[in-house]
């Protein structure tokens, strides 16, 4: 390899989401348009005129880090996974999946530009929609979405044709749900209905905790009914 080959890349902003842990994130972004996130610059990078433009564009893609499942060297991945939608028995190539156990632990995903806040104590601040991304997790380069060369709706989406339609109908008391604040509920909601369990636990007795937005949301889930049995504020 030459030397141009190895390059170090190095954050140019962090993301502020509602979810302090893996467990809840949407497989993929967009599937819950009401998340809202923050992306915020690094030092280095608060100029506003980076972001001159930017305001003409609807969709935004995040290049960033699964920075909680970083491994080191040529020998530390795999060259299979086992996607969860697929019951995590069934073993796909981890370059047909968007799996985050991959050599260079890099994530993609489409974003919906709700707006800039130009001046804060942070610098310029991008707000976006449907980010499936952890709080805190490092952003490495933005780029704007382009409709006539990014999208293609009529592509073949592998094993994922086959489970993108699958929900759940969420059951969650309107006293417990009014603990969040109400520009949460959409989100949670989506979320719950996007089922974050594993797809291979089925047990309809356990009762699953899930970090929120500062809450802690209990569920279980029976067939394709998730009922939401408690939700308090992180101690």
């Amino acid at each position: 390899m030459t030397d141009t080959e190895h390059y170090t890349l190095h954050p140019i902003a962090h993301i502020r989401t509602d979810f302090a842990e893996k467990f809840g994130i949407p497989r993929q972004s967009g599937l819950v348009a009401e998340l809202q996130g923050r992306i915020v610059f690094e030092p280095a990078y608060r100029n506003p005129e980076a972001l001159r433009g930017l305001e003409e564009y609807e969709y935004l893609w995040l290049i960033w880090q699964f920075s909680e499942v970083v491994r080191s060297g040529q020998d530390s991945w795999r060259p299979t996974v086992r996607p969860p939608r697929l019951g995590g028995n069934t073993r796909m190539g981890v370059f047909a999946t968007r799996s985050p156990f991959r050599p260079n632990a890099l994530g993609l995903s489409c974003v919906r530009l709700a707006g800039v806040e130009p001046a804060t104590p942070d610098g310029p601040v991008i707000l976006v929609a449907g980010a499936d991304l952890l709080d805190g997790t490092p952003i490495y380069d933005i780029k704007p979405y382009l409709p006539y060369v990014d999208a293609h709706p009529d592509a073949a989406g592998g094993f994922t044709d086959r489970t993108r339609g699958y929900a759940l109908e969420v059951d969650c008391p309107a006293e417990l749900l009014a603990r969040l604040p109400e520009d949460r509920r959409a989100a949670l909601c989506g979320v719950l209905r996007s089922d974050p369990r594993p797809s291979y636990q089925h047990d309809p007795d356990r009762v699953y905790g899930m970090r929120f937005a500062g809450f802690t949301v209990r569920f279980q889930v029976d067939g394709r009914r998730l009922t939401v049995c408690d939700i308090r504020p992180d101690p």
